[in-house]
């Protein structure tokens, strides 16, 4: 008994993908393995000159929307002009996060509602705004982008961290949900990855099996994976992708 070979199951033309943050980063790695895929493509981010030549880049089948991911109404608009433009929203990465840090003791609470709106409340009305059209097609994917900081404890990333656990536990609850109505929902959890929100990072200090950080291609596998058919019994997962990061113990000093 034979399949579709691989390439087939990671082909996704005629399908739409909107990808949140995707101007830069882990975003933009996101958005361009997508369109290779044959996906039309939308980059949302609030850097509409990046997000605008990123599209302008990819051509044909890619465009950009501003977005910011903590507006509710914005959503709708953002998703309600898709679905009259392109017919549907397939696949939904959710990637747009911010990062702060800092001892308890010092950890304000505009700190905290800042990552929390952006990390886990943008997630939330991202589900909530592409389910209706996911629910219409019968089908769909969505890929939330949680971190290693949602399966552990990091110290000073208090919001972060919490933020991160929220999305792995909205993922949970939502693949068990929308399963019935063809909706898949799972998590990636990158390590650290080289982009500008991990700058500050040394990678000298953490222990990776594999030796190096992560670059952003490294992450664009799984999302792929998440998006296509190669997975379509998958939901409810977390895929880890972090060089072995969270198999190791740390050294100690």
């Amino acid at each position: 008994m034979t399949g579709p070979g691989v390439a087939a199951l990671h082909d996704l033309t005629g399908r739409v993908a909107l990808v949140t943050g995707g101007a830069r980063g882990l975003g933009e790695a996101y958005v361009r393995v997508l369109h290779d895929a044959g996906a039309h493509v939308v980059v949302t981010d609030v850097l509409d000159g990046e997000g605008q030549a990123l599209a302008d880049v990819l051509g044909e089948r890619a465009r950009f929307a501003h977005l910011d991911v903590t507006d509710e109404d914005a959503w709708d608009r953002v998703v309600g002009r898709v679905v009259e433009d392109l017919g549907s929203v397939d696949v939904l990465v959710n990637n747009a996060g911010i990062a702060n840090a800092a001892p308890i003791e010092h950890f304000t609470l505009a700190k905290w509602d800042a990552v929390m709106a952006v990390n886990a409340t943008g997630t939330f009305l991202g589900c909530r705004a592409v389910v209706p059209a996911m629910k219409a097609a019968g089908r769909g994917s969505i890929v939330n982008i949680s971190s290693v900081e949602g399966l552990r404890g990091s110290w000073s990333l208090h919001g972060y961290t919490a933020s991160k656990f929220a999305v792995r536990g909205l993922t949970k609850s939502l693949a068990v949900e929308l399963g019935k109505d063809g909706i898949r929902v799972n998590s990636v959890h990158p390590g650290l990855v080289r982009t500008e929100m991990s700058a500050r990072i040394d990678p000298e200090a953490l222990v990776i099996p594999l030796g190096r950080p992560g670059e952003p291609a490294d992450l664009a596998g799984a999302v792929l994976f998440l998006a296509s058919e190669a997975s379509a019994w998958v939901t409810g997962q977390e895929i880890v992708v972090d060089g072995g990061m969270t198999s190791a113990m740390p050294h100690r000093g």
